[in-house]
């Protein structure tokens, strides 16, 4: 089985009023919990949100589409600007680099992994229900990438030949063509605007 990612923006206030050690539970157990015992109010791609009035008003979840909750696709696109960065004009590459690292690239050093984790939210990480990628922004993080996204984006498109070219389809492989990049970026772009929107966290769970 692949890893997968639940992506969710959760009430500062809120998580951190919890008992530190009772935070990555109560996340967890929320984020699916069922508001809609018939189904009827899933959706596949784009916002979830919990019913009027519910407890867990406190946070929304994203479904990116077409990933299926899978972090492949998130993988691979961060691969696919690893390749393509090097085409990408001295502002763009700033700003996407510093974008894309706090969330789903490796970094600019091949030796040494980004760390998508901001200290102090989570106690301890040993009550994860399953290994896998963990993102926890604040929001102060939050605000810092979508400003960093608001200089990028402009200058996306100019990527176009050159992904074509230099990240193209490999075996396996997610996020092959242009616009598949474009839309799970955009994607990610529109949590941290959220987020920010209402200041509060972005949190990634393995569930």
């Amino acid at each position: 089985m692949g890893a997968d990612i639940t992506v969710l923006v959760a009430d500062w206030a809120h998580v951190m009023d919890l008992a530190p050690e009772d935070r990555l539970r109560v996340v967890q157990e929320s984020a699916y919990a069922d508001d809609d015992p018939d189904g009827s109010g899933d959706v596949v791609d784009g916002w979830v949100w919990p019913a009027a009035g519910s407890e867990r008003a406190w946070l929304g979840r994203y479904e990116f589409p077409g990933t299926l909750g899978s972090y492949k696709p998130h993988f691979w696109a961060a691969e696919g600007w690893e390749r393509v960065r090097g085409a990408a004009e001295d502002g763009v590459r700033a700003a996407l680099d510093e974008f894309l690292e706090g969330l789903i690239w490796w970094g600019p050093q091949a030796d040494v992994d980004a760390e998508q984790v901001d200290p102090g939210v989570f106690a301890s990480l040993e009550g994860l229900w399953r290994p896998g990628p963990l993102i926890v922004l604040s929001p102060a993080t939050v605000a810092r990438l979508r400003r960093r996204w608001l200089e990028a984006a402009p200058g996306l498109e100019g990527l176009r030949v050159p992904y074509a070219e230099l990240a193209g389809r490999q075996p396996g492989q997610w996020v092959a063509r242009f616009d598949e990049f474009t839309e799970l970026v955009s994607g990610w772009a529109e949590v941290v605007d959220e987020a920010d929107r209402r200041g509060w966290r972005v949190i990634g769970l393995p569930i």
